[in-house]
């Protein structure tokens, strides 16, 4: 069926109101795939690998809105008609309750809404980048902490939001904080958890979201989940906000065990993180991913390393309980096993010799590469590398072993977040299910508040249908995962898990245990190496 496309030039809709309107198009009849998408490179390259890339999207600009339609002729037009009349109808709801008819009026500035709630503490803010700092500014001037959801925020900007909000005993948590949890109220993408005694500071937000159910599943809560923001601990920052909260929760009578989660931070800034956490002597775990730690120092025996987040949680877990041992950090969810693990690998093609990890959290895709590391013997390539040699050339175009992060920005401009919105993530399961060198696709399930009502209705059918696809094709498609989060999230977790094991996912008990299965299944160990 033939492609027709509509540009909007320089037209903006939030990312919300483009995903209702592709879903409603999807809907119609005669209409077999729909994108509204804003014209970025990278959604042209998504658009072109699933074959609605015209000359006329082609040409749009960054700022253009781009609907493009793959539907039946007497359909098309239909289509974009009702698709500018859905956009329009957004455009009217978003104008707000009418004050004339008695509604009230919501607050459209900072100012005005701090007003009208004395009593509240924090601002969470998200609007478009260049005006993030600008609204900060205004939060911490009215003596609020802020969660800076928005990115594209200057390091210049950040630096001095962060010293003002230090220098006043308030946090500002980012820019690009996606996760918090203060006094068990759950911001941003976060989870429903239990309160207990463990305190977090993370620089990744769903690693602080990884942590906290990990320990939820074994019956431990937390105080405070505070998140930093992805670039607190480089050198130009100074781990502000890393400092600034682990000296809060080393304050906290409640907390009495601290966890802090980082990538590799700035070798200057990762000491003056281990001098404050000296500095008490709470059992403080430290899970730098992917760094190395010198052990050699002397350091106060309170303070405690781990390589992954699923360690980290574990060790924070015995600390609770007062039974750490040095054992502790060996013990690893098993998914299978060496049996099972085995049959599933000769049930693979000679061909089939790569995995394929989808991320819709950065972390977990992050952790992932740092498992895949040890444990296979060809690199791993993605779009968010553990180094520049493993980088993707073509983030749409995979090879050999790859894990790609859809959150990040060259996925995420003009359309919402992966654990928002599966329609892209789907639409790479079924590219990577027709490579016959694929072997495993590994796949991260984020619930909680912010993320998707139901992934599992959506995600289902998908590998239902990839699996359906290689075995047309004479090939077995292994689809391995994870779920970050808890009972008591919206989603519920165990009605996720049952729903994605009727789909035909081998489920893992943590994003570790799932990327160390797939290692396992495109890897065979020789004698002596490591094993699952």
């Amino acid at each position: 069926m033939p492609v027709k496309t509509l540009i909007k030039p320089s037209e903006y809709h939030d990312s919300v109101s483009l995903m209702l309107v592709a879903q409603e198009l999807g809907r119609l009849p005669g209409v077999q795939d729909v994108a509204v998408v804003m014209g970025t490179e990278a959604n042209k390259g998504i658009l072109k690998q699933a074959g609605l890339l015209t000359a006329q999207a082609e040409a749009a600009s960054a700022n253009d809105l781009v609907i493009a339609v793959n539907a039946e002729p007497g359909a098309q037009d239909q289509a974009l008609a009702e698709a500018q009349a859905l956009l329009q109808r957004k455009q009217v709801q978003d104008e707000g309750p009418d004050p004339g008819r008695g509604e009230r009026l919501r607050p459209k500035t900072l100012r005005l809404a701090a007003r009208q709630n004395p009593s509240a503490n924090v601002a969470v803010i998200s609007v478009a980048g260049r005006y993030a700092a600008e609204e900060a500014w205004e939060a911490l001037h009215h003596g609020l902490h802020v969660l800076l959801f928005s990115d594209n925020v200057s390091l210049e900007d950040e630096i001095a939001l962060k010293t003002y909000a230090r220098d006043h005993g308030l946090l500002l948590m980012g820019p690009g904080a996606g996760t918090a949890i203060l006094n068990g109220v759950a911001l941003g993408f976060a989870n429903v958890i239990p309160p207990g005694p463990v305190g977090i500071v993370s620089a990744a937000g769903t690693g602080l979201q990884e942590v906290s159910t990990l320990l939820a599943k074994s019956g431990v809560g937390i105080t405070q989940g505070i998140g930093t923001g992805g670039r607190d601990l480089k050198e130009e920052v100074g781990g502000i906000m890393m400092l600034a909260g682990l000296q809060a929760l080393q304050r906290d009578p409640e907390t009495q065990v601290i966890v802090l989660v980082s990538k590799p931070p700035a070798p200057a800034v990762a000491q003056m993180v281990l001098q404050q956490a000296a500095q008490s002597e709470k059992p403080t775990v430290l899970c730098l991913l992917g760094g190395e730690f010198d052990r050699s120092d002397d350091l106060p025996a309170n303070i405690l390393f781990a390589n992954t987040l699923e360690a980290t949680a574990m060790l924070a877990a015995a600390l609770v309980a007062g039974e750490f041992s040095s054992a502790t950090q060996q013990i690893q969810w098993r998914a299978l096993t060496e049996q099972e693990i085995a049959g599933l690998r000769e049930s693979l093609q000679p061909g089939q010799r790569y995995l394929r990890g989808l991320y819709s959290g950065g972390t977990l895709c992050y952790e992932a590469q740092v498992i895949w590391k040890d444990l296979l013997s060809e690199p791993v390539h993605s779009n968010a590398p553990l180094s520049k040699q493993q980088q993707l050339s073509d983030s749409n175009r995979s090879q050999g072993h790859c894990a790609i992060d859809l959150g990040e920005e060259e996925f995420t401009v003009g359309r919402l977040h992966p654990m928002i919105d599966n329609d892209l993530r789907i639409r790479r399961l079924l590219q990577e299910a027709n490579d016959p060198q694929t072997a495993v696709i590994v796949l991260d399930v984020v619930l909680g508040y912010g993320a998707h009502p139901d992934p599992a209705a959506e995600l289902g059918p998908a590998i239902r249908k990839a699996q359906t696809q290689a075995a047309s094709q004479g090939r077995k498609l292994l689809v391995v995962g994870s779920i970050t989060g808890t009972q008591e999230d919206p989603q519920r977790l165990s009605r996720q898990a049952q729903a994605l094991q009727d789909a035909g996912m081998i489920l893992c008990e943590s994003n570790a245990a799932a990327a160390r299965l797939a290692a396992g299944l495109v890897a065979v160990p020789a004698s002596g190496e490591k094993t699952l």
